[in-house]
This record gives C-alpha cells, sequence and structure tokens, in this order.
C-alpha cells in the first residue's frame, strides 16, 4: 500500500470511529448530558466506550474521553495503551489530554474544537507540549458537521426551555463553572460561525 492508500484507509477508519464516538454523544443526549462522545482504538478494534456523564455521576472527571480511556485500560489489563487512538467528537480539555498523554495514546482525533477548554490546539497543545516525555499526533474536524449540530442542537435545546419557563437567560451565570458552560459558548460560537 502506498502513502496515499494509506491515508485513505487512515480517514475510512477515522470516520467510521467517529462514527462510534458520536454513538456515544447520542448516549449522553439521551441521558440530559453535554453530547459529548469518545472511544478508544487499538489495533483496529474498539476497546474502551465512554460519554459524558458529569450531571449524571456528579463527578466534574467525568468526561467522554476519560471513562473512555479508563474502559479502554481496564480493557487490555495496562494502564499503557501504546499505539491506541482516542476518538472524541469535541476537542479533549486539558485534564482529558492529560489523561490521554498518561496513558500513551498515539493519536487523538476530534471533530470539532472547544474555543473554552480545548486543549489540543485552541488553548493550548498538551499532546504536542515539548515538555511531556510523550506526544500525540491530532487530527481535527472529523465528522465535524454532525459533533457540531449535536451541540448546537442541545445547547439551542437549553436555551428555549430557560426562555420558555423563565421567560429570562442569565447568559453570564455559571460561566466556568463547568464543561457546560463551555460547551455552550463553544455552541453559541460554532452558532455563529454558521
Amino acid at each position: 500500500m502506498d502513502e496515499n492508500e494509506e491515508g485513505e484507509a487512515t480517514e475510512r477508519e477515522d470516520e467510521r470511529f467517529m462514527g462510534a464516538a458520536l454513538d456515544e454523544a447520542r448516549r449522553a443526549l439521551q441521558i440530559d448530558e453535554v453530547p459529548v462522545g469518545a472511544v478508544v482504538v487499538v489495533d483496529g478494534v474498539i476497546v474502551g466506550r465512554g460519554h459524558n456523564r458529569t450531571r449524571t455521576d456528579t463527578d466534574p472527571t467525568a468526561h467522554a474521553e476519560v471513562l473512555a480511556i479508563r474502559d479502554a485500560t481496564r480493557t487490555v489489563g495496562d494502564q499503557r495503551l501504546r499505539g491506541g487512538t482516542l476518538y472524541s467528537t469535541v476537542e479533549p480539555c486539558f485534564m482529558c489530554a492529560g489523561a490521554a498523554s498518561h496513558a500513551r495514546v498515539e493519536r487523538i482525533v476530534f471533530g470539532v474544537r472547544d474555543p473554552k477548554f480545548g486543549a489540543c490546539g485552541s488553548l493550548g497543545d498538551v499532546p504536542g507540549h515539548p515538555g511531556l516525555n510523550h506526544a500525540s499526533a491530532v487530527r481535527e474536524g472529523v465528522a465535524a458537521e454532525a459533533c457540531r449540530e449535536l451541540m448546537v442542537g442541545f445547547f439551542r435545546s437549553k436555551r428555549a426551555a430557560a426562555r420558555s419557563a423563565t421567560g429570562i437567560v442569565d447568559r453570564g451565570a455559571g460561566r466556568g463553572a463547568d464543561r457546560g458552560a463551555a460547551a455552550d459558548a463553544a455552541a453559541g460560537a460554532i452558532e455563529e460561525e454558521s
């Protein structure tokens, strides 16, 4: 297989596995969580899955990526996921990118940027930071439109429900308090771009 064919195969695999991450994001949506989903793939097999559960579990660390990494390390029986790829519908935050680094994930692939918390290019570059003893390759923009639609749709419905219930929307309350607020801002930014 030449480089061009190899690149096309990787793109097809990235699309397929991002589809699985999108399925996880839809699971988050079903339980009224910010729709972020993630999967970890090693040797072409999904070994870990996760979707946001921060509100459900009352746990600020229950991000999709961390849960997928935890699931993957249990599956492979090792804290290291060498050769693995983390797929996330939204750019991982500093915590999630740090967890991927600790797990020695080879690649991070995500759908859309998170301008408020993203640590794979938006606010910082954890996977490529020269001070770390492990670097991960990053690819962004895979299935971006589908990822963006989930986020935008979720926050539009939340804002509409808030307006309907109270007639007043306080856009400043709680900013930065959780990833939901950040994702709301990201969805707002995404809406502005659209």
